[in-house]
Parts: C-alpha cells; structure tokens; sequence
C-alpha cells in the first residue's frame, strides 16, 4: 500500500515475507499465491507492498539469470503486488528447527556476508517498480554479541566501504538506488541507536542508515523520540521501519505472567529478554535463561524480543508495546516532513506462538490494518491506485 505524506513523500507499507517458508524460487512464487494475493484482497486494494526475504539460493539463482528476476517482477505485478525493499538479514534457514544465534552467520566480517548483500540490492533493482524513488536492504547489525577484536572489526568496516561503492556502481549502471539500512537488534554488537551511531556514523548517508525495529528499540528500553532525534543529530537516515511489537510482563514475579512467558519460550528463534533499572538496562540472550533465575524479576517490566502481532493482546497479564509503536510512527511520520518512506510490517513469529492462527492470511491483513489506521490517524492519505 501506498500513502502521500503532506509533504509530498509517497510513503510505503508492506508484510515482510520472512514470515513464510520458502528457500527456493518455486517456495517464493507459491507464497505469493497463497498468502500475498489473499491479505491484498483481504484488505480490499489493488496494490500490496510484500517486503520480500530471499534466501542465498533463491538470491544466487535470481542474480545469475536476469529472465528469473523478471519472470518473478511478472508475478508480483500479476498478483497486485510491489517490492521495494528487501530483508537481508536471515541469509538462510531461517525456518529450520533451531535457528537461534545462527541468524547472524555470516557477519559483517565475512566477504559471504558483503556478496549477498549486494546481490540482493541488484536483484531488487530488477523489482522495482518503475516509479520508485528507490529500494532498501536491511541487514544485521555487523555480528552477534561474540568476541569482536579489532581485527574483526577493522573487516566489517572495509566491507561497509566496499558495499558503499558497491551501490553507487549499482546505481550508475542500473539507473536505480539501493539503500542499505543496518538494524540494531538486543545481542548484537549494535544494539541500541547509540551504539548505531558510534558504529556507523560516518557512512555514506545517501547509501547506508538504519533499519529501526520498533520491537528492538522497546526491548531495549529506549525512548523512541530520544533516539529518532540522536539518529537524525548523527546524519544517520531511517532507511526502513520495521513495524513489530514486543513483548512485556509488567510484572515478572505474578506466576500468571511467568506461565504466560513460559509458553513463549520456544525453541526456533531467540527471544532476547530485558529490564531497566534507574540507571542501566539489564539482559539475558534468550527467555528461558530470564526465567530460569538470570534477570531480576524485582527491578520492573520484562520486555521480550517476540514480534507480536500488531493488533491483538498476548495471554493476560502480558502486554504488547504497541503505545511505543504508535509513538515511533508519530515521530518519524507524524510532522512536517516524512522521515521515513519505507515501513515493513516484520510478524515472523505467526507459527511459533502457543496457538499459531488457521488463518495466517487473515492476521497479517488484520495488521496492516492496524498499521494503515495509525498512518491514517497521522494525516497521510492512502494512495487508491
């Protein structure tokens, strides 16, 4: 979907496909007839963002044969469909058993991680739509929270000046630009935008940014108008929203609320936990580890790194942060100017909830819903065409 900011900025919303399991080309065309055309019609528009994750084979695949990325541009058009932007953070299995700290393999230190990350950007220059001002990539936050020596470090920061010539050779020969957004996330070597800002400023503002998980900013206990105006005084863009909410016991001590949390901790993905306390925010890397005696359950609210869907509640007692949401849209989209043009709708824990939906379709229309209410509310006017 698309929507017009007052300042003029054609804003897009869209799911991210991550949600669906598909790692080869024939798994991503099916989900588009399965579940993509479906939430469009659910939602009762012509046109529908799908933010697609496409994994190293399906990438490998599509950059070699020009035929297959335009025969898949045929079927998003086809189907109603338009992709603007990629996820490029799982680079693949990101639905197998256990994914956990996999996730972040390979890292920003590794060349694999540079090569997809570019042929992911040439092959979303064959997506676009023709009139798009331009595409995003999002990406990890250069590693997971494991040793970083400088050595590792020094690596990850060539590789962020070669992906940065990487684009503008992209850009001069294709005509279309590629923006890559980095996305700090609780575990990681970067997980707050203050960190973000000491790890990537500097950088080629026209090229690479930030990615803001409104989930990551609120389990980070960070307030969303202090650390939007910290990225803009650093010159580092919004290059995409993810759209999500966390998780949060109000009080972790009540056993209905430590019940509740117990039935999240699953085995797929991490769910990195956090409280704050007067000065410092303090964390374990997993759920199960919170909950088994390694967070203080006295300090205050437990924030939880589980995406849940934008608009429904968790088992009570259990909340969302979906106020922070609201207030992270308020702040990038809610003044004169529109300090964020693409918004992705990231629910990829549909199928690991206590009771995944019989309907997915149905709840991802029932989000950007949710999200297109809240642009609305903002005074942007949706675009029909």
């Amino acid at each position: 979907m698309r929507f017009m900011h007052q300042d003029g900025t054609t804003v897009h919303l869209g799911y991210c496909s991550n949600v669906h399991q598909a790692e080869d080309l024939k798994g991503v065309v099916s989900q588009l007839a399965e579940y993509a055309e479906p939430v469009r019609e659910r939602l009762g528009v012509d046109r529908l963002g799908i933010g697609l994750w496409l994994a190293r084979p399906v990438v490998t695949e599509l950059a070699a044969d020009p035929g297959a990325s335009k025969r898949l541009g045929g079927e998003l058009r086809a189907r109603g469909l338009e992709t603007i932007t990629l996820n490029a953070f799982p680079y693949a299995g990101f639905h197998r058993e256990v994914v956990k700290k996999d996730v972040y393999l390979p890292d920003w230190a590794d060349d694999a991680r540079l090569e997809y990350t570019l042929d992911c950007a040439r092959v979303l220059t064959d997506l676009l739509p023709d009139d798009a001002e331009r595409g995003s990539v999002s990406t990890l936050p250069l590693a997971g929270r494991t040793p970083w020596p400088a050595r590792r470090a020094e690596n990850a920061r060539r590789a962020l000046d070669r992906l940065t010539t990487g684009l503008s050779a992209l850009e001069a020969r294709s005509g279309r630009s590629v923006r890559v957004g980095f996305e700090p996330e609780p575990g990681c070597v970067v997980e707050t935008t203050a960190q973000a800002v000491r790890e990537l400023g500097g950088l080629d503002p026209e090229r690479l940014g930030v990615c803001l998980d409104a989930c990551h900013l609120a389990v980070q206990f960070e307030h969303p108008a202090a650390a939007l105006r910290r990225l803009a005084d650093a010159g580092l863009p919004v290059v995409k929203l993810q759209a999500s909410c966390a998780v949060e016991a109000h009080d972790p001590a009540d056993p209905a609320a430590r019940a509740a949390l117990r039935r999240l901790a699953e085995p797929r993905f991490l769910h990195q936990t956090r409280t704050a306390t007067t000065d410092t925010v303090l964390g374990v890397d997993d759920l199960p580890d919170a909950l088994d005696g390694g967070l203080p359950d006295d300090t205050g609210p437990w924030r939880v790194h589980f995406h849940a869907p934008l608009h429904t509640r968790p088992e009570p007692p259990l909340r969302t942060t979906a106020d922070q949401l609201g207030h992270v849209l308020a702040g990038l989209l809610g003044g004169p100017s529109a300090d964020c043009d693409h918004i992705e709708v990231e629910t990829y824990t549909w199928s690991v909830l206590p009771e995944p939906p019989a309907d997915l379709a149905g709840g991802i229309a029932a989000e950007l819903d949710w999200a297109r209410t809240r642009l609305t509310e903002l005074g942007l006017k949706e675009d029909p065409s």
